[in-house]
């Protein structure tokens, strides 16, 4: 059945265009821009979905833009204002395709917010170092109930901080230098004991593959039929709080329900043969961290270890899942997920919510700016902002702007209660979907 595709030119047929899969899903023929632009279609298409695929080569991953695979009708854009019962004040449905390409947002995008300074970057590693050992120097030398809760409080800010940064290693927005990303990376890494490769290459699979209820890989819903199989002790584990909170170590080992493999594990499905040794080094490297804890418990005494490094641990953990789970979710619209043709990698990507932490937001690292990180990973955490602010007459309705936060972002609480009563699971079927709430929880 031939798409059509209404332009300034009238109506043309566009070619139908389906990518082969490959074997975690993407598409293994990838299409750059210059290639859409030399397309046989002369006149600038509306509404046009842009699907993203990405290639891998060697340890670098690049984002390439592919060809239309879905143009939405004048009439269907005019009718579209409900989709699955979801209808959005003025008739806007977060669901449509978006009026404009992955192109579009990257053309709005300042040329020096590209630009990677590794000497800034491990200028803010030296900044977080110094504070960590500092805040530890200071807790200990007190060594009192007073300071203690301050001390966990702030450390495991500092750990989730130190942790942001290697996540920007992963990504290869801390630098051009892939062995400088590797080496840094696993130290910032291994020290907070996360697994950098093993985390690299599945938080990689989330950015491909946010949105999509079966492909994406960190907080994504569960289908009705999984949610069934759960008991109610697991349920009420997963959204009660502060027990989901307490997930991502869980989650490293044994990943999310429906899904199988480990981070620390080369022959897990979450890899490829090829990446064997990459995994098999940061598994040594977090071991090596264990060791020293153990190390340092046999000389300091565990208890000593236990406040100066295993509780702000705890936060660190609390950070991660809080900060990662409210970029998905909680909005007060409901958001749409994706299957099938629906999905894109901009659809999904335009999921993903901004969030303001206060004063937190400059210590970890401006991660709330989370939208366009989530579209163009490369970018440096210090360019996240002013490219933000440029890219948002392109995205109109598709941004939404985060609440204005407190110094400290107490607010976020009751988005994240609220959120975890009544988003659950999703349908079975249907290619577009929204999360629903069963009723036992909430």
């Amino acid at each position: 059945m031939a798409r059509w595709v209404l332009s300034e030119c009238g109506v043309k047929s566009l070619p139908r265009i389906y990518p082969r899969p490959s074997r975690n899903g993407l598409a293994s023929r990838t299409y750059m821009v210059s290639e859409i632009r030399s397309s046989s279609v002369p006149c600038k298409p509306h509404f046009l979905r842009s699907s993203l695929s990405l290639s891998t080569k060697g340890k670098s991953w690049a984002l390439n833009v592919s060809a239309p695979v879905r143009v939405a009708s004048v009439d269907e854009d005019n009718e579209k204002d409900k989709v699955d019962g979801v209808e959005n004040e003025g008739g806007f449905d977060p669901a449509a395709a978006p009026p404009f390409r992955l192109a579009d947002i990257r053309a709005a995008i300042p040329k020096h917010c590209w630009v990677k300074d590794p000497w800034r970057s491990m200028s803010y590693v030296v900044r977080d170092v110094v504070v960590v050992f500092g805040l530890a120097a200071v807790a200990a030398y007190f060594n009192n109930w007073v300071v203690w809760p301050l001390y966990w409080f702030a450390q495991g800010t500092m750990f989730w901080a130190l942790f942001v940064l290697g996540h920007d290693c992963g990504h290869g927005s801390f630098s051009n230098d892939p062995k400088l990303n590797s080496v840094v990376g696993h130290i910032l890494h291994s020290s907070i004991l996360v697994p950098y490769h093993g985390w690299r290459i599945s938080h990689r699979t989330h950015h491909q593959n946010h949105g999509h209820v079966e492909n994406d890989e960190s907080w994504h819903p569960l289908s009705e039929k999984i949610y069934k199989t759960l008991d109610k002790a697991t349920k009420t584990l997963r959204f009660t709080l502060p027990f989901p909170m307490l997930a991502y170590p869980i989650y490293l080992w044994s990943r999310s329900p429906g899904k199988k493999g480990s981070h620390f594990d080369p022959k897990s499905d979450l890899f490829v043969p090829s990446e064997r040794n990459d995994i098999i080094t940061s598994t040594v490297c977090w071991t090596a961290m264990l060791a020293l804890l153990g190390c340092l418990s046999a000389v300091m005494g565990p208890l000593q270890i236990l406040k100066l490094y295993g509780i702000p641990y705890v936060m660190f953990v609390m950070w991660l899942d809080v900060v990662t789970y409210l970029h998905h979710h909680g909005h007060d619209d409901k958001l749409p997920w994706y299957r099938g043709e629906e999905w894109s990698y901009l659809r999904g990507g335009l999921t993903t919510l901004d969030r303001d932490y206060g004063w937190i937001n400059n210590i970890h690292h401006d991660i709330g700016t989370h939208v366009i990180h989530h579209l163009f990973p490369q970018i440096p955490h210090y360019h996240l902002i002013e490219a933000t602010e440029a890219t948002k007459p392109v995205l109109g309705k598709y941004y939404r702007q985060p609440e204005k936060s407190w110094p400290l972002p107490f607010h976020l609480l009751g988005v994240l209660v609220k959120s975890m009563k009544k988003d659950h699971f999703v349908s079975d079927s249907g290619d577009i979907v929204y999360y629903q709430t069963d009723p036992d929880l909430s």
